[in-house]
């Protein structure tokens, strides 16, 4: 073997030597952060697992001054729990436990009842499309109308928190307002400038908010009584027991759920909400007694 050859060996054999070294280095590297990737997200679980037990223990979300444990426990049993005195009803609700919320003429022939959850992004484009519509309706006495609201969206895994059960208590303190300051505040709720998107913060679930949105409705601007009842959670209780009701409802697998005379109104098999005006009137109208 020549000296050449010798050399050009030798040199083969350095090159050989570095690149299995710097796969080797490359594998441990590659070992070094799958660990921290593994313990990473070992730990991202655990959070996530006390951060959905948390929620789901019916504590506050941010803002949410509300104890909802204590709140179910009043709507069982009426009596005081946690920071509620207990049962309130806001003024002019019906029935046993006042979950009978009716605006219009109380003798009309017709009841058009609508279920909907305060979190639900389809009811949002519902009251968007009708909410008009169905309170013209009311003017002209054409159907008493009734509301049923759930709180489902709460209980979400995936986007739990306490909006719709906070907005609905909200909701109720605005009834014990006025029906025109009910109908004015759902409307502003739903509106697609201040209804939150389903996946993201759960701005519902802030008293400040909830009431800060209420300043652009005359009858709740500077209202220390509504402030005072959304703070104090006055009507969470009320709201655990709209939920009740909500849950119990016959045929209602979703939201929004519109019925005429307890009869499920809706097209297709599934019988949908009607989400179109014209739709609305169709159905609503092909229902109601002459």
């Amino acid at each position: 073997m020549s000296k050449r050859n010798s050399q050009e060996a030798k040199r083969e054999a350095r090159e050989r030597l570095r690149i299995e070294r710097e796969k080797q280095a490359k594998k441990d590297k590659l070992k070094r952060n799958l660990g921290i990737g593994v313990a990473a997200i070992a730990v991202l679980a655990i959070a996530g697992g006390i951060g959905v037990a948390v929620t789901n223990m019916g504590g506050s979300s941010d803002g949410d001054a509300s104890d909802w444990d204590a709140a179910a426990k009043v709507a069982d049993s009426t009596k005081a729990s946690g920071q509620y005195k207990g049962y309130e009803t806001p003024a002019g609700t019906e029935g046993k436990d006042g979950t009978d919320l009716f605006l219009g003429d109380k003798d009309a022939k017709n009841t058009v009842t609508v279920y909907e959850d305060m979190r639900c992004p389809v009811c949002a484009s519902f009251e968007q499309a009708n909410g008009e519509v169905i309170e013209k309706d009311i003017e002209d006495g054409k159907y008493k109308a009734e509301f049923v609201f759930g709180t489902f969206l709460d209980k979400n895994p995936s986007i739990a928190g306490t909006g719709s059960k906070n907005a609905l208590s909200a909701l109720g303190a605005a009834y014990n307002v006025s029906p025109e300051a009910f109908l004015e505040y759902k409307k502003l709720l739903y509106s697609a400038e201040h209804h939150p998107d389903e996946s993201g913060p759960d701005k519902f679930g802030e008293d400040e908010h909830l009431i800060e949105l209420a300043q652009d409705i005359k009858e709740l601007k500077g209202n220390k009584e509504f402030e005072d009842a959304v703070n104090n959670g006055t009507f969470d209780p009320w709201a655990v027991k709209m939920s009740q009701k909500f849950d119990d409802a016959k045929d209602v697998t979703g939201t929004p759920t519109v019925k005429v005379n307890g009869e499920k109104a809706g097209v297709g098999e599934q019988q949908n909400a009607p989400m179109a005006p014209d739709q609305y009137n169709q159905v609503i109208d092909s229902k109601l007694k002459k």
